[in-house]
């Protein structure tokens, strides 16, 4: 069992600095992950105590909560903050223009799987904006064939797509997530989903093709706001038949998409929890509908930036 003193810890911190800084990155990994395993496994301590002190008629409350897990299972790895659209309520705004080099981003990827990951999703910004696709395509490649991870998924919004990548990439993609909001055109457009003449419903619809074509799941992400609250989209998401329709109520994240610093104004877009689960009741006959609130976005995931070591954490 990892213990936490000072002589532990400042041993782990001098043998990372001592290394060129070229390679220094890749021990920040295990680094902060040994640190998050090591307060777990203290909190995890205390709780225990604090259950003995409070008496067997007081702890089911504190038993209800589980421990934060160390082993990163799932990973979300936004890799890349543009994009090509310009929604509301992004709570990954183009803050940078940074991606990872390629053999970089590969080696934080190995760093992972040998830490436990057997998912891994890749979003944004708009993924398949850097490179063209090629970057992504390399890197669910390598997670693939290189990595044997059981699970490779991308969210993306779907409108650089082309069905070269899925010629050339296809094979090694498990899952692939469109956002959709809505199915009205107008209402994506004030979202920030409008592309000048291109329709966003059409293009979903021809991604929905090619996913049959190629064999890859098909998902379909919506964020629940104020200008889609009131929508039924019954009708069109049974047409499309995904594997999973994701649903997210609009989430504010400080400095994000809201707050002094942040580059988007997301208020305009939130709504209340009565609201969201009104939409989810009008759409109860949709099978495939998985809801995610707020408090479940807030405490389910396992998220990297573009700098991939700098966020071992839960967000």
């Amino acid at each position: 069992m990892w213990v936490l003193t000072p002589a532990a810890f400042a041993g782990k911190l001098l043998s990372v600095f001592r290394q060129p800084l070229s390679s220094l990155w890749r021990s920040l990994v295990p680094l902060f992950c040994w640190l998050r395993a090591t307060f777990w496994l203290l909190a995890t301590k205390r709780t225990k105590q604090h259950l003995v002190l409070r008496g067997p008629d007081e702890t089911k409350e504190e038993e209800e909560d589980p421990p934060l897990p160390t082993t990163p299972t799932s990973v979300n790895y936004h890799f890349t903050r543009q994009c090509n659209y310009k929604c509301g309520f992004c709570f990954h705004t183009a803050k940078t223009s940074f991606v990872l080099p390629l053999e970089e981003a590969k080696r934080g990827l190995l760093l992972l799987k040998e830490a436990g990951m057997e998912k891994i999703n890749f979003s944004g910004g708009e993924p398949f904006l850097p490179d063209r696709g090629e970057y992504l395509g390399k890197l669910v490649r390598f997670c693939k064939v290189e990595l044997r991870l059981p699970s490779v998924s991308i969210v993306s919004n779907g409108s650089l797509i082309r069905e070269r990548w899925f010629q050339n990439y296809g094979e090694y993609l498990d899952i692939l997530a469109i956002s959709c909001d809505s199915f009205d055109e107008e209402v994506n457009v004030l979202i920030g989903r409008g592309q000048g003449k291109k329709n966003h419903v059409e293009n979903l619809q021809k991604l929905r093709r090619w996913c049959r074509d190629y064999r890859v799941a098909f998902k379909i992400n919506s964020v629940i706001n104020r200008f889609n609250v009131e929508e039924d989209m019954t009708e069109q998401i049974k047409a499309l038949n995904p594997v999973r329709w994701k649903v997210f109520q609009c989430l504010l994240i400080e400095g994000e998409n809201c707050g002094e610093d942040a580059l988007r104004e997301a208020e305009r877009f939130v709504i209340g929890d009565e609201e969201f689960e009104r939409f989810l009741e009008r759409h109860k006959e949709v099978s495939c509908l998985v809801p995610e609130s707020n408090q479940k976005m807030k405490d389910s995931y396992l998220i990297l930036d573009e700098y991939i070591y700098n966020h071992c954490h839960s967000s």
